[in-house]
């Protein structure tokens, strides 16, 4: 599976696979984020997912705290 190449190739709700494709880190660590008090996780049953739009913007503030 190829990774993304730019934000609009990203689907409209991301899951861990995703996340792992587009930041090129393990599944495992994405669940670790998908389970952060401070991530945007949306909960349907037991899948862990959370939108695009809520991602990026959590990865644009988190982004500039670490700089």
């Amino acid at each position: 599976m190829e990774n993304f190449k730019s934000y609009d190739e990203l689907p409209l709700v991301l899951n861990a696979e995703d996340l792992s494709r587009f930041l090129g880190v393990s599944k495992g660590t994405c669940y670790s984020m998908l389970k952060r008090k401070d991530f945007p996780t949306i909960r349907i049953g037991k899948r862990l997912l959370v939108s695009r739009d809520k991602f990026l913007e959590w990865l644009d503030k988190n982004s500039q705290e670490a700089a």
